[in-house]
């Protein structure tokens, strides 16, 4: 889950870019897959040159997906690419960054988020109560055995014969 949680599913980080490559390359590469809502390649500050690497993001999670699957590892202008689910590490800052968006930009991965910790509490709630299941149980049996040894003393003590053979037994 934490892993998981600071990433954008319909944002793509795209590395090994070429220096030829520029927002519109990057887009026409990437629009078979879907409506793309924004590309993005920052720029080096000093060469005014992207640093070899931009971010697709989709309109829809699934077509971030589809050109994750089909892009990761493709050619353009003679570079391989790397395309991954982009990390908002990777994306702060400038113009575009995480404090230029709304606050509600995140809503459905904060909705998904709460989800999964209610279901991990569930969890832990339920392992709670099976342990404490178990353990009662643990303590019954246990009582039920002290409870047969002093029954088996009794039963002795009041029959002659289990005396015998108990004697008998000892003996041997």
């Amino acid at each position: 889950m934490a892993m998981m949680q600071g990433v954008q599913k319909n944002t793509l980080y795209v590395g090994g870019l070429a220096e030829e490559v520029n927002e519109s390359i990057l887009h026409a590469a990437f629009i078979p897959f879907g409506d793309i809502k924004d590309v993005k390649t920052p720029l080096d500050q000093a060469t005014q040159k992207h640093r070899s690497f931009g971010f697709v993001t989709f309109l829809e999670r699934e077509d971030a997906s589809a050109a994750m699957d089909n892009m990761d590892g493709a050619e353009l202008y003679g570079r391989v690419l790397t395309v991954n689910y982009a990390l908002p590490e990777k994306i702060k800052g400038g113009e575009q960054g995480w404090a230029a968006q709304p606050i509600w930009a995140d809503a459905d991965t904060w909705f998904e988020r709460q989800q999964q910790e209610e279901e991990m509490r569930r969890i832990e709630a339920e392992n709670r109560a099976t342990m404490q299941a178990a353990e009662e149980l643990h303590r019954k049996k246990a009582a039920e055995e002290r409870e047969g040894e002093k029954e088996e003393d009794i039963e002795i003590k009041d029959d002659p014969m289990a005396k015998a053979e108990a004697e008998v037994i000892q003996q041997n």
